[in-house]
């Protein structure tokens, strides 16, 4: 059985977060519905871990922006709660796991 397509519209995304060059910052791999996808970049994070508040921003593959937010990144026990707020309000909610030299989330977009 083939799922092919089955994600489009379901309103389902994952992002991979890997620590960048300069403390406190994040590059991002994402994908939207398997439809969308594209780098990111996030920085005034702490300088260890994952945990913490980021301003990040999105691009498509061909390098044109996507999208920015401010991110909050909240660990609960050994999984991940993010939050992707925009003018205020939270926009998408997500969770995850820290595997090994990444960060690993699956994320909705809210009404």
């Amino acid at each position: 059985m083939s799922l092919t397509g089955a994600v489009s519209g379901a309103n389902v995304g994952f992002v991979v977060y890997r620590k960048g060059e300069a403390p406190g910052t994040l590059d991002a791999r994402w994908s939207y519905e398997n439809t969308w996808s594209g780098p990111g970049h996030a920085s005034g994070g702490p300088d260890d871990g994952y945990a913490g508040r980021y301003h990040i921003r999105y691009f498509y593959e061909d390098g044109k922006f996507s999208d920015e937010y401010d991110l909050v990144i909240e660990q609960a026990g050994e999984y991940y709660e993010a939050s992707w707020l925009g003018d205020g309000a939270v926009q998408a909610v997500g969770f995850g796991v820290e595997l090994s030299g990444f960060l690993a989330i699956g994320w909705r977009r809210v009404e």
